[in-house]
């Protein structure tokens, strides 16, 4: 039995251009040619056709189907391989649909990642504390992340923390005194709960160093001047209260 290039395609379920691909790259050997010059494929190549078309379909790239060989034994070591990438994909895809449920049901940020903070706490962050997350999650090791995660998760709200988040970046020196003073013992108390903020950087992919400028960087970004200001008279009484 002898079929042109385009019945070998059509009887395959497969195209002239996969075909002839199959060539270029040595997986489907070239016919004899009849006399008038046209191809002329016989059932072997039918059958490495339907071959090499089932293993795409199943995920082989050209290159795993080509290191099997012309044999039709059957490839077991190369279908568990296979199988077990398939897994780990399926596990991936399953893991991206239950985050994209949350992200969906929960109104979540796209840019944190739902391991460091919970969905419902990054509805109430500001704009810059959200984005402040962002740069934490990028620049920490684990164990300043699960540091953070812990103390996002765990910390009471605190009205003096809202005015802070609402402070004007031109707000006088007796504001800015009081307020500093009214936020210290929250400053404290959650230090004194996580008291692994001061090493969070320790274990820094690029560094302590890298890590605590970066950090520093996107404060000065992030906050005006006034609450940097509170923040700054709020730590040193903290310091001053420990001493």
């Amino acid at each position: 039995m002898a079929w042109s290039t385009r019945e070998l395609a059509d009887l395959a379920g497969t195209s002239l251009r996969a075909v002839r691909h199959y060539h270029q790259v040595g997986l489907l050997d070239e016919p004899e040619r009849r006399s008038n010059g046209y191809k002329q494929y016989g059932v072997e190549h039918l059958v490495r056709l339907v071959r090499i078309k089932r293993l795409v379909d199943l995920g082989f790239s050209l290159a795993q189907i080509a290191a099997m060989g012309e044999s039709d034994d059957h490839p077991e070591q190369a279908l568990r391989e296979l199988d077990a990438e398939l897994g780990e994909t399926i596990k991936r895809l399953q893991n991206a649909r239950d985050e994209l449920r949350m992200l969906l049901e929960k109104a979540a940020p796209t840019d944190l990642p739902p391991d460091f903070v919970a969905p419902d706490a990054a509805a109430k962050m500001t704009e810059a504390d959200r984005k402040l997350v962002v740069v934490l999650s990028r620049v920490l090791g684990p164990q300043g992340r699960q540091v953070y995660a812990d103390m996002m998760r765990e910390t009471p709200e605190d009205p003096a923390a809202d005015e802070l988040d609402n402070l004007p970046a031109d707000a006088d020196e007796a504001t800015r005194r009081d307020l500093a003073e009214r936020i210290a013992p929250y400053i404290r108390s959650v230090r004194e709960a996580h008291p692994g903020l001061d090493e969070s950087s320790a274990d820094a992919p690029r560094g302590k160093r890298f890590a605590d400028k970066a950090i520093g960087a996107a404060m000065l970004d992030l906050y005006n001047p006034a609450q940097l200001d509170v923040l700054s008279r709020a730590g040193k009484i903290v310091r001053d209260s420990a001493d």
